[in-house]
């Protein structure tokens, strides 16, 4: 069986990090989006980051960042990849990838058929792409809002690039999930945490050992 990748979003303290890496997941994913209750400041963002253990992606995850904020989380965070979790078009998404000089994750939501093939459109530009649920109408955070979509939308799709499923990911759902999906990355937060914002070391190494089957 092929190891499936995980990727642990929201991480905000070095416990959160050091866990995330012993467990064996393959990213750490760190929200600078003021709104959220995950969020960090590039300031709190680069001890994180610069103590991450060997082999851990630092993933910075932003909303609709201007090329200033971008370059501030650059300036300040040693990063492998970026993330962009807003309404970022075609267009930016090469923009941010060329300025930024990093591979680019695109995410995207999914409710309907209609938004698979944007998600198409995206991997055209786009390093990875990260299918979640689409946020509620009016909802503050873009994802991480604990909702799974459904995933018959994307049985047998086939995409160029790699990609990752999320939306409400728990130890209790996440092998269904890649069973139903075929995924081979997955990125959870709300899941394994115990309350927004605050990472769960058990729920953690439940997550992954459900991975593992």
């Amino acid at each position: 069986m092929t190891k499936i990748r995980a990727k642990f979003c929201g991480l905000k303290t070095a416990a959160d990090v050091d866990m995330a890496a012993q467990v064996g997941a393959a990213y750490a994913g760190f929200v600078f989006f003021e709104k959220s209750p995950r969020a960090v400041t590039p300031e709190q963002a680069q001890g994180l980051a610069r103590n991450a253990p060997m082999g851990l992606a630092k993933v910075a995850l932003m909303v609709n960042p201007d090329d200033a904020f971008l370059d501030r989380v650059m300036d300040h965070v040693p990063l492998d990849m970026i993330q962009l979790h807003g309404q970022e078009t075609v267009d930016r998404v090469a923009a941010v990838r060329a300025r930024s000089g990093l591979p680019v994750m695109k995410a995207v939501g999914i409710a309907t058929r209609d938004d698979v093939i944007s998600a198409q459109a995206y991997a055209k530009v786009a390093d990875q792409l990260l299918l979640d649920a689409k946020a509620p109408k009016n909802a503050d955070l873009p994802g991480g809002n604990g909702h799974a979509f459904d995933w018959s939308l994307i049985a047998g799709e086939k995409w160029n690039v790699p990609w990752m499923l999320a939306g409400g990911l728990t130890a209790e759902t996440v092998a269904g999930a890649v069973a139903a999906t075929g995924a081979q990355q997955v990125d959870v937060s709300s899941g394994i945490e115990r309350q927004p914002g605050v990472k769960d070391p058990i729920k953690m190494q439940h997550f992954m050992a459900a991975l593992a089957g």
